[in-house]
C-alpha cells in the first residue's frame, strides 16, 4: 500500500470514529441518528420515515437540493408543500410557509451538528427553525458529514464566517458578509443572521430523526 492509500485509510477510520461518537451523542439526546454512506442511500433512509399520503413540508436547503428529495416526493403518493413553484407570490409563500408548520413531516438541513450531538442554526426569517423545534410530528434533518464541528463556539463560528456569507453572495443579498466573507453583526434589511436556534435535546422521543451523510453536502 503506497503512502496515498495509507493516508486515505488513516482518515477514512478517523471519520467513522467521529461519526460514531456524533450518533451516540445524539441518540443520548434522545434524536434517531441514522446513517447514510453517500446520498443515494440517503434518499432511500428518508423515503423509509415517510407514510406514504402524508402532508410533507421543508426548510430551503441546498442539501435537500443535492439530494433530488424534492423531485422524488413530487412525484410519489405524498402532499408536497412546494413552495418552489415558478411565479409564488409574497403572499403565497408565507402561506405555504405557516402551513409546513403543521405538516406530518418537514424536511431540513442544519448549518452545524457537534461532536455531543447539538443541532445549531441560525436563520433569517425563522420559519425553518420553527418548525425544527415544534410543530410538524415528524422532522427529518440531514446532514452532510462536513458540517459535523467540535462544540458551539466552532458552530458560530462555521455558520457566520462560512455559511452565511456564501449564502448571501449566491443570493445577491446586499449584506456586509457578502462583501467581506466574514460576519460584521450588520443591521441590514437582507440580515440573515437574524435567530438563533440550539437544540440540545428531543423531550417529545422519536419526532426528531437525523440522518447522516458520508459526503460533503449543502454549505
Amino acid at each position: 500500500m503506497d503512502e496515498v492509500a495509507r493516508l486515505e485509510e488513516a482518515r477514512s477510520a478517523l471519520r467513522d470514529v467521529v461519526v460514531q461518537e456524533v450518533m451516540r451523542s445524539l441518540k443520548k439526546n434522545q434524536m434517531e441518528a441514522l446513517y447514510a454512506p453517500n446520498r443515494q442511500e440517503a434518499v432511500k433512509e428518508i423515503l423509509a420515515l415517510i407514510t406514504e399520503g402524508s402532508t410533507v413540508g421543508y426548510g430551503g436547503s441546498l442539501t435537500l437540493e443535492e439530494l433530488g428529495i424534492k423531485e422524488v416526493l413530487q412525484k410519489g403518493n405524498y402532499k408536497y408543500i412546494d413552495r418552489g413553484r415558478p411565479g409564488i407570490s409574497p403572499e403565497e409563500m408565507f402561506a405555504l410557509r405557516r402551513e409546513s408548520l403543521l405538516a406530518d413531516v418537514f424536511l431540513c438541513s442544519t448549518n452545524a451538528l457537534t461532536r455531543d450531538g447539538k443541532l445549531v442554526n441560525i436563520d433569517g426569517i425563522g420559519n425553518r427553525l420553527a418548525a425544527l423545534t415544534f410543530g410538524p410530528k415528524k422532522v427529518i434533518v440531514v446532514v452532510g458529514i462536513n458540517k459535523i464541528v467540535e462544540n458551539l463556539e466552532r458552530a458560530f463560528e462555521r455558520i457566520r464566517n462560512h455559511v452565511a456569507p456564501l449564502h448571501a453572495r449566491r443570493r445577491g443579498w446586499k449584506v456586509p458578509c457578502a462583501e467581506t466573507g466574514t460576519c460584521v453583526d450588520c443591521r441590514s434589511p437582507d440580515r440573515i443572521c437574524s435567530i438563533i436556534s440550539v437544540v440540545e435535546f428531543q423531550r417529545e422521543k422519536g419526532r426528531l430523526s437525523i440522518v447522516l451523510v458520508g459526503e460533503p453536502l449543502g454549505l
